[in-house]
C-alpha cells in the first residue's frame, strides 16, 4: 500500500510515495524468464499492478483514509466531524486541517 510522508503538526501536506513502477517492472522481468505454467499467475498479478497505479492521487489519498479509518472501527458517515476526529485518533501526528482536506478527497472518492 502506498505510504504517506509529511504527517505531523507543522506540515499541512501529505506526500504519496508509491513505488508500482518497480514492482511492475520486477513482474515485467519475471514475465519475461517465466515458465508456462507460471505465465497466467504473472501476467494476472501485472494487469491487477497496472490497474492499481493508474489510480490518481487524489484516490489514494481517498483509499488511505477509508482504510485508516476502517482500522480505527470508524463506521460512521465519512463526511462528519466524527470521521476527522477518528482520522486523527488514528493517525495523531495529522494536522486538522490536513485531515480535513484528507477527509474531502475520501468523500469525493467513496470506495
Amino acid at each position: 500500500m502506498t505510504a504517506l510522508a509529511g504527517l505531523n503538526k507543522k506540515n499541512n501536506f501529505v506526500l504519496l510515495v508509491r513505488d508500482s513502477d518497480v514492482v511492475a517492472a520486477a513482474l515485467r522481468q519475471a514475465l519475461a524468464e517465466a515458465t508456462p505454467e507460471e505465465r497466467p499467475g504473472l501476467e494476472r498479478a501485472a494487469a491487477l499492478v497496472d490497474s492499481t497505479s493508474a489510480a490518481h492521487e487524489k484516490q489514494l489519498q481517498a483509499r488511505w483514509v477509508h482504510s485508516r479509518l476502517t482500522a480505527v472501527g470508524f463506521t460512521g458517515d465519512v463526511d462528519s466531524v466524527s470521521a476527522v476526529k477518528a482520522l486523527r485518533q488514528a493517525e495523531p501526528r495529522l494536522s486538522l486541517l490536513a485531515a480535513v482536506q484528507l477527509q474531502k478527497e475520501a468523500v469525493a472518492h467513496p470506495e
